[in-house]
């Protein structure tokens, strides 16, 4: 998710503008030093590389679909 507020669960995720999935789980890695989630997505949105949004607060952030572990 990258620089992006704190994910939380039940932030909706977007494809296109249109809403095709909801976080289950996110924080911030300490690791990565940035937001990470998991999401249930619909299928045909959740192909490793697809570009998503992820609302939150009210403001669209990029993120993208990546294989677990994503360390």
């Amino acid at each position: 998710i990258g620089k992006a507020p704190p994910p939380r669960p039940g932030y909706p995720v977007l494809s296109d503008g249109k809403e095709v999935g909801v976080l289950c789980s996110g924080g911030v890695s300490p690791s990565l030093g940035c937001g990470i989630a998991l999401a249930y997505v619909s299928a045909g949105s959740n192909v490793i590389g697809t570009p998503l949004n992820i609302v939150v607060r009210g403001s669209a952030y990029p993120a993208e679909v990546v294989r677990k572990p994503f360390v």
